[in-house]
């Protein structure tokens, strides 16, 4: 498929089956991930893979709780992929303090959606999640105190094959040419 069509595959899926991920499309995942451009190379990022069954749980766990249950779909998700933000060059840091932009969030998301992309390549449904408990998940997981889980991104077969109409905004609400 082209790319237009590939972006307009692309949907947080919400609802998954009980299929095993192949560790081959994760890796093919993860290598799309892994070639995405970022602020002077610097790579921030580090990808923790979870798919033992008992420790996928765990952190699903960690994504919803009694007044937050909107992320509790990841209990369903058969693979859960971590993004650990990681140390920029000295110079995209110094950068970014510089011009008051958070280069490694750039980063991690141009990362996150070139490892989303090739999931709908692979056949795969994924939704990313910011919202989980980072210190519970960090801990478990042996993530140094240093060090921040940014995202959470699931992953598994979707339930359901229909991709969802998307409802954007209109091409001429979002852009112009040579001014504001």
């Amino acid at each position: 498929m082209d790319f237009l069509q590939l972006a307009a595959k692309r949907q947080s899926t919400r609802a998954y089956n009980d299929s095993r991920v192949e560790r081959e499309k994760i890796e093919r995942c993860l290598e799309a991930a892994r070639i995405a451009p970022s602020t002077c190379n610097s790579q921030p990022w580090k990808f923790i893979i979870v798919d033992e069954p008992e420790l996928k749980s765990f952190v699903a766990e960690q994504t919803f709780g009694k007044l937050v249950s909107f992320n509790r779909f990841a209990m369903e998700a058969p693979v859960l992929v971590l993004i650990v933000a990681e140390r920029q060059k000295s110079f995209a840091r110094f950068a970014g303090i510089i011009k008051k932009k958070p280069f490694t969030y750039f980063d991690i998301g141009i990362a996150a959606e070139h490892f989303c992309l090739q999931a709908v390549e692979e056949g795969l449904g994924t939704c990313m999640l910011g919202w989980f408990k980072e210190k519970t998940i960090a801990k478990r997981l042996g993530i140094p105190k240093n060090k921040r889980v940014e995202l959470l991104i699931t992953v598994g077969y979707a339930a359901k094959d229909e991709i969802r109409a998307k409802k954007r905004k209109d091409l001429d609400e979002i852009r112009s040419y040579n001014s504001y």
